[in-house]
């Protein structure tokens, strides 16, 4: 069973290695950041253009909504065990230094 899990285990993160690796080097990443470059540089001119024809500037008419919620249920759940089992380390803890402090105190 735990051979199976290691197995599962090494070909997960193989085939996410891959996957990045091949995002890399096809240049998606790059396409990406030149894609923003563009959308930056008409957002530029659409700012001049507004100054010269004096209209009202605000400047979230040219910046892009950079919040992104990554929330799922995924990630929340995950954020609940986490903190389930920081509470539950806590406790132990508190309750064994509770212990010792009763030994060697009293």
């Amino acid at each position: 069973m735990a051979y199976k899990c290691f197995k599962f285990t090494i070909i997960s993160l193989l085939i996410i290695f891959l996957v990045l690796y091949i995002s890399q080097s096809t240049g998606y990443y790059e396409f990406e950041q030149h894609r923003r470059v563009a959308l930056t540089e008409s957002k530029i001119k659409q700012f001049e253009q507004d100054i010269k024809e004096g209209k009202n500037i605000d400047v979230s008419h040219y910046l892009d909504d950079v919040y992104r919620n990554y929330n799922n249920k995924v990630s929340t759940s995950g954020l609940k065990f986490s903190k389930n089992i920081a509470d539950s380390f806590n406790k132990v803890m508190g309750g064994i230094f509770k212990i010792i402090e009763k030994l060697f105190i009293s």
